[in-house]
């Protein structure tokens, strides 16, 4: 268990298309294990691998409220197979652009299939916020974010504000 760095955009590899699992191995349950611990202590309700610089089609994520009980669910290999024509509007934000929020409108319902840990398929409808959120990380494995989804200024302008943070980290 640990909780490993979350990488920021600009960084390359969030623009990547991600590489399917082919083997639920002890390094994939390993990785599961090191997302929940670093998307519980972020905090934040999903967490895809790439956000951790490892290039496999893994997320997790929980949609408990504050006030809930935890319900974390990890997703190897996801693949939405259906959206609802009817859309949603949902606030996200991401841990990749932290402290960065807006409106995104999406399909308010999706059907997911996935292999879960120990490499069992399932297929799941998802509604409301567990949509949003499977759908968002869904994206990061196919290198898309979610200020794809705004106005080209307000993507140009959080992806500058990035780039100059970037380079001032580097020094």
């Amino acid at each position: 268990m640990a909780i490993r760095p979350i990488l920021h955009i600009p960084t390359p590899c969030l623009r990547e298309v991600a590489a399917p699992v082919v083997e639920i191995n002890d390094e994939i349950k390993t990785l599961v294990t090191d997302m929940f611990d670093t998307m519980y202590d972020a905090p934040g309700v999903g967490l895809a691998a790439p956000q951790i610089g490892v290039m496999h089609r893994v997320i997790v994520m929980d949609p408990a409220g504050e006030e809930e009980d935890r319900a974390p669910l990890a997703m190897i290999n996801p693949d939405i197979k259906w959206f609802s024509e009817e859309l949603r509007v949902h606030q996200e934000g991401c841990l990749s652009i932290p402290e960065y929020y807006e409106d995104v409108e999406r399909p308010d319902l999706c059907r997911v299939a996935f292999l879960d840990i120990d490499g069992k398929s399932h297929e799941l409808e998802c509604e409301g916020l567990l949509s949003t959120i499977v759908q968002h990380e869904v994206d990061h494995l196919n290198g898309k974010l979610f200020i794809d989804y705004l106005s080209r200024l307000k993507r140009e302008r959080v992806t500058k504000k990035f780039q100059k943070l970037a380079k001032r980290a580097a020094g």
